[in-house]
């Protein structure tokens, strides 16, 4: 037995309507269609992170070693990661993200087609700059 209610409605021209509920997104390039019941069954690839998501969380757990004194600086922590100092470099001015932006990530609710790059290089220092730069570049975040 389904989960989710499906409503089918006929004209009085005959035709045959349904009502399924769902929701299509995008998510990174590709589109997803997600049931919306409360019922619906979860997929594993809609409860997985996407890539900016684990790029945040790399960046957190990168800004807790080098506070925590666990690693001495960026260098000794490209060592201990044994990744590019660059990468870590780009990828620390994540934390730095204003308040919104923050959520739309853990959200998956950024514009289509943003990318670590759009936050990660050369963010403004203000948060409304931020995020106006982001809408500027790839449209409104998605509520």
């Amino acid at each position: 037995m389904s989960k989710f209610k499906v409503e089918i409605a006929t004209g009085s021209d005959g035709s045959v309507s349904f009502d399924i509920p769902l929701r299509i997104s995008k998510r990174g390039y590709r589109k997803l269609v997600q049931l919306t019941s409360p019922n619906a069954a979860e997929r594993p690839w809609d409860t997985q992170s996407t890539a900016m998501q684990r790029a945040l969380g790399r960046a957190e757990r990168w800004r807790r070693m080098l506070e925590s004194g666990e690693a001495t600086s960026i260098v000794d922590l490209a060592e201990k990661e044994n990744t590019d100092f660059s990468y870590i470099a780009r990828l620390l001015n994540l934390t730095t993200l204003a308040p919104p932006l923050i959520a739309a990530i853990l959200d998956d609710t950024l514009p289509s087609g943003t990318t670590v790059n759009d936050l990660a290089i050369n963010p403004p220092l203000l948060w409304g700059e931020q995020v106006a730069l982001l809408e500027l570049k790839r449209g409104p975040i998605r509520r």
